[in-house]
């Protein structure tokens, strides 16, 4: 009777054909599952609001079932779709009950209608896109308005134009991804999957939603620390400003107002305070921000934010040996490279509780920084980052590779860098700002990473010069382990299984010397793994008592390094990635091969280390 009752009640709130769909999307089977899976709502999936950074209350999430079409590319639109597609799970994923791949020479079409209340109609109407890969044009009511290329970057259109009378609208997304065989960013998608290479994603794979702004509207915001002189810098960009509005900017701390400023349209706040509560792994405070667009009395737009006061620096030890500091203090960064894949997912968590599972238990187990491997996470991973404190070494995704250098310690500007075409290199260039600017207001964010082993690298120099440049509030690891610069801060060596790291009596004094990449101990566990053979490891165990004793080896023969000029280490990796086994998790996240406690208990060995500063 209960069922029956509910039944109706979904039936007249939400519609027939659209229960019914929800009722009939399942996971595809053929892969392993996260427990997650057995979460998600077809009707809601991920329904958190996902832009953390930048809230407004006015808003609605488009995430649920679509309808799907694979055809020839350039081919109009279809018109008759080839069935349903939970989003914001990619194509080629299990969670998106699909689970095809498209390639280069197809495109995949999704459609869904969507109603828009009267509420939402004042104003400008956005359309955002957490993240499509990669090229997705976007059609409202039939219009086009507008197209975006970029696998890892939001992006926004303003629809009122294209909005028709009535509640409902009908929207279309084409897209085009052509994986490995096309010059752009990504990271470690192939069209044949093999060792450390992984299954493509193609199309949505972020949250899909509308927010209502005004006429006139906050468009964007960006805070910056300078703990030096004690100030925040809060920076807003107004949409369609108006002559005489200006922008109330206030900073609290746990509800408390600390300051409130006025500026105009356009124009910077700076906060002078006489005594910062300072963010760091083991206090990340945060400050809230509310931004209001005013003219006269009248508040046109309100968002809220929220910053820290932190910085990152280097400073010589006693022995002259480039040191990384946070807040003007050494500590060894030690944290797990983390690819932020999943076994139903691929890209895309299939929960925002799977989402924060990662990061509790990489802090659980005693590391304090995560190294985000060729990938870029939604905003909500950044924020769950910035809230307990866990520092990023954020890479850039890799592409149009070829040319692969293997790394030498001690050697810079040798082996042959990528020959990419002006294409590429407008795509390159374009991309990476583009992702720098949408995470820049992260204060976890601490490293950034352009280029890795020298998958794709080209003008090593220009690029990092100008990263460097673009945001000097951080450190830049100009080419991990791969053709080695002088430009950055940091000199980056990979090595596999064992700890080593560059000479610190070239390198030292120039840059700082980290271990980007280590360990990769495996351990297939039986039940957990992507196919039932033939998974690896770079240093493979049959039991878990083996693969902790290597690893306490490994712990042991890296202190060393610390007094003789390391400053941070990787260790790879946090979970397996479809054939790789050498994560401390499964894939599925069911099995934690090395237990939290004796994990945390090792690592705080590295952290007590006494480094004397000049």
């Amino acid at each position: 009777m209960i069922q029956k009752i509910t039944c109706w009640i979904a039936l007249f709130f939400i519609g027939f054909p659209a229960f019914c769909q929800q009722e009939n999307w399942q996971p595809v089977q053929d892969k392993i599952l996260s427990e997650w899976s057995a979460d998600i709502d077809p009707g809601a999936p991920l329904p958190e609001y996902p832009r953390p950074q930048m809230t407004r209350e006015n808003w609605s999430n488009l995430n649920g079932i679509w309808q799907y079409a694979i055809l020839k590319k350039g081919e109009n639109k279809p018109s008759d779709f080839q069935g349903d597609i939970l989003v914001p799970y990619a194509v080629e994923s299990a969670l998106s009950g699909v689970g095809k791949t498209v390639g280069k020479d197809n495109e995949l079409w999704y459609q869904r209608e969507f109603d828009v209340e009267r509420s939402m109609k004042k104003g400008k109407l956005l359309l955002h896109f957490g993240a499509v890969d990669w090229e997705a044009e976007i059609f409202v009511n039939g219009k086009s308005v507008g197209m975006h290329q970029g696998g890892y970057d939001p992006f926004s259109f303003e629809i009122s134009d294209a909005l028709v009378t009535g509640k409902t609208q009908q929207l279309t997304v084409r897209v085009w991804d052509p994986t490995d065989e096309g010059p752009q960013p990504r990271g470690k998608q192939v069209n044949k999957p093999h060792g450390i290479w992984y299954t493509p994603v193609t199309g949505i794979w972020q949250t899909v939603w509308l927010e209502a702004v005004p006429d006139q509207y906050i468009a964007s915001i960006r805070n910056t620390p300078d703990l030096d002189n004690k100030q925040i810098i809060i920076k807003p960009q107004v949409m369609h400003a108006a002559p005489g509005q200006v922008v109330s900017i206030s900073l609290m701390a746990k509800g408390t107002l600390v300051a409130e400023k006025k500026v105009a349209a356009g124009e910077q706040a700076v906060f002078t305070l006489d005594e910062p509560n300072i963010w760091e792994p083991n206090n990340p405070f945060l400050y809230d921000v509310d931004v209001s667009l005013m003219s006269g009395r009248k508040v046109l737009d309100e968002v809220k934010s929220y910053t820290a006061m932190r910085k990152i620096s280097m400073l010589p030890d006693e022995n002259g040996n480039q040191r990384l500091l946070l807040n003007d203090k050494f500590l060894f960064q030690y944290g797990p490279l983390d690819q932020g894949w999943w076994p139903d997912g691929l890209y895309t968590a299939p929960t925002e509780e799977a989402l924060v599972f990662d990061i509790d238990k990489t802090k659980e187990m005693g590391f304090n920084m995560i190294r985000k491997h060729v990938k870029v996470e939604p905003a909500r991973w950044y924020y769950h980052c910035d809230q307990v404190g866990m520092l990023v070494w954020q890479d850039m995704p890799s592409g149009d590779m070829g040319n692969r250098w293997e790394s030498r310690p001690g050697v810079v500007g040798k082996g042959t860098e990528k020959e990419r075409t002006p294409e590429s290199i407008a795509i390159f260039k374009k991309e990476w700002k583009a992702i720098m600017d949408a995470n820049y207001n992260f204060p976890s964010i601490v490293v950034w990473v352009p280029f890795n082993e020298a998958w794709g690298q080209f003008n090593t120099e220009e690029i990092v010069k100008w990263t460097v440049a673009y945001d000097p509030s951080r450190m830049v690891n100009g080419a991990s382990g791969g053709n080695y610069t002088l430009e950055g801060q940091i000199m980056d060596m990979h090595n596999y299984p064992d700890p080593v790291m560059p000479d610190p009596k070239i390198w030292g004094t120039k840059q700082i010397i980290v271990l980007g990449e280590y360990g990769g101990l495996g351990l297939p566990i039986e039940g957990h793994t992507w196919q039932e053979k033939d998974n690896w490891g770079y240093q493979s165990f049959e039991d878990k008592a083996a693969l902790k004793e290597r690893y306490s080896k490994l712990i042991k023969d890296l202190k060393p390094l610390l007094p003789m000029g390391l400053s941070a280490a990787i260790y790879t990796q946090t979970t397996d990635v479809e054939i790789e086994t050498n994560g401390l998790m499964t894939y599925d996240r069911k099995v934690i091969k090395l237990d939290p406690q004796f994990l945390r208990q090792l690592h705080e060995e590295l952290y007590t280390i006494k480094i004397p500063m000049k």
